[in-house]
């Protein structure tokens, strides 16, 4: 049988491709534009979105499990809800949800709350799931690299609680082996959650040293103020998405996003080896530099 993959040109959503070829699977991606996707040979294509119901039911026929990772958009409670559906129309049961570290708790963070709304359907209805709850990407970094690299600044207002950044490798890595192990299994499987984290749990301060260290230069955190951080983002993306990295700013101050006890072990187990550490990706990046 086939696992479908939707989000698969994301940042996540190739690397799951990735694994799941390198153990074997069957798999089948859904994308807006087949000829802008080159994924590599032997995975299946359809074309179409997640609010295209025809191409929906297409793409799940012959599908037995689904990994289901949809973007941060103005419809996105509407894109996962009406998956699910047609998922189980389709008779797939077997689901690995990316949803969203604390996705219950930050309730006023827009993607939080619909990530939360969809792990209860999740529940409610009755799917063999894997809920994966990914901290902070530490990937995010290569949109900021440039005020770090060039102004000396780290511009992400984190905060002082200290957040477990995680790097898309890792996140992909365990989608991967939930997937196959849900494909795999010979019945239902109770639903899990897992909390996605880094091996290390950092504050602002503590990010700007690592890149103070790597560049043998000073690197000042910006603070925990996010006006400017909204107002940077307005420039390049619609002010309500703003207005939401804003919200979940806020919340990386107010909280931050800390590891529960296991967290780590837990990971380093499934994965069979150590995470990604925040100090080896700023690395590469300052390499590449």
């Amino acid at each position: 049988m086939t696992i479908l993959v939707t989000g698969a040109t994301g940042r996540v959503g190739r690397h799951v491709v990735d694994q799941l070829l390198q153990r074997g699977a069957k798999v089948r991606v859904l994308t807006r534009d087949p000829a802008k996707a080159d994924f590599p040979a032997g995975v299946e294509v359809a074309q179409g979105d997640l609010l295209d119901i025809d191409a929906l039911r297409s793409a799940f026929k012959g599908v037995r499990t689904l990994f289901l990772l949809n973007a941060v958009t103005g419809d996105e409670f509407t894109q996962a809800i009406i998956t699910l559906n047609i998922a189980r129309e389709a008779g797939v049961e077997r689901v690995v949800y990316q949803s969203v570290f604390d996705a219950d708790g930050a309730v006023n963070v827009p993607h939080f709350a619909v990530k939360s709304g969809a792990e209860r359907m999740l529940q409610q209805m009755g799917f063999s799931a894997t809920i994966l709850r990914p901290s902070y990407f530490i990937d995010n970094e290569l949109m900021i690299k440039d005020a770090i690299l060039g102004h000396g600044v780290y511009p992400m207002p984190i905060g002082s609680k200290g957040v477990a950044m995680v790097d898309a490798r890792d996140i992909a890595e365990v989608a991967a082996i939930e997937l196959i192990r849900r494909d795999q299994a010979p019945g239902k499987l109770p639903i899990e959650t897992i909390n996605l984290v880094g091996p290390d749990t950092l504050t602002g301060p503590d990010v700007a040293k690592i890149w103070s260290e790597l560049l043998d230069r000073p690197v000042v955190y910006g603070g925990d103020d996010p006006s400017g951080f909204e107002q940077n983002m307005a420039s390049f993306m619609p002010k309500w998405t703003a207005y939401e990295m804003r919200l979940m700013a806020e919340r990386y101050v107010s909280h931050g996003m800390l590891p529960e006890a296991g967290d780590v072990e837990r990971l380093t187990e499934i994965l069979g080896r150590p995470l990604h550490s925040y100090r080896d990706f700023a690395a590469e990046i300052v390499r590449a530099a």
